[in-house]
């Protein structure tokens, strides 16, 4: 994956194979559409509860428990069943907690997904169109101006006055001053990369032209919403 940060405005146009200018013709925004898919967070996987509860109890931990349990009713011969019922009152309560804790994430991802700017001004066939957001791609030359939500990911080619309130993303309190001139380094975290805007951040003040750099779930925010669509299971070392 670019640093594009870290490369100049005209380095960026190359790799991208974008024109500031002309912008992307209509039958190359559509390949690229094709190739990248559209530009847009992906949804959670629609679940029953039950098919939830049942992907808990596939859990190795909780098949011992669940076996724990089976063999101390066994052995007991139903007498001392207390131990049993202590085990399942736990695999139940722990299989609660963890779907509830599935419904948070995926609440969050719909959240994520609601920030999306519906609308972007997109420069194709040396014509500014008004489109939608889904459509997108790497290398489309968008404008940028105070009280839009930015589209996508994007290194800017030129600005002024250009502030943008990245909080939702950074957590920085106040709007961020952006410059196209600048030339960072690879190391620079998100937060100072002032030659950038960041997907779902919002413009608070100037004007900008930018070169869409990621879309989807490649741009910042779609990180976060692969952390919460993708996390896995850690083996413990029991």
């Amino acid at each position: 994956m670019h640093e594009w940060h870290a490369l100049s405005k005209r380095q960026v146009l190359k790799e991208l194979s974008a024109d500031p200018v002309q912008g992307l013709s209509h039958p190359e925004a559509a390949q690229r559409l094709q190739r990248c898919g559209p530009n847009r967070l992906d949804p959670p996987r629609a679940r029953s509860p039950l098919l939830r509860f049942l992907d808990q109890m596939k859990d190795p931990m909780i098949l011992v428990l669940l076996a724990a349990a089976a063999l101390s009713l066994i052995s007991s011969r139903g007498v001392d069943w207390i131990d049993s019922v202590i085990i399942l009152v736990i695999v139940v309560v722990n299989a609660c907690i963890s779907i509830s804790q599935e419904s948070n994430a995926e609440r969050a991802l719909a959240a994520l997904r609601q920030m999306s700017a519906p609308k972007a001004r997109v420069i194709r066939n040396h014509q500014l169109e008004q489109l939608d957001t889904a459509l997108l791609v790497p290398g489309d030359v968008i404008r940028l101006e105070a009280g839009d939500q930015v589209p996508a990911d994007a290194r800017l080619l030129d600005s002024v006055g250009l502030k943008a309130d990245e909080s939702a993303i950074t957590g920085e309190s106040v709007p961020v001053p952006k410059s196209a001139e600048d030339t960072l380094p690879p190391e620079t975290p998100l937060g100072d990369r002032h030659n950038m805007v960041i997907a779902s951040s919002v413009i608070t003040a100037g004007r900008a032209t930018a070169v869409v750099t990621s879309t989807g779930m490649d741009t910042e925010m779609g990180k976060i919403a692969s952390l919460l669509l993708g996390q896995k299971d850690v083996d413990t070392p029991l």
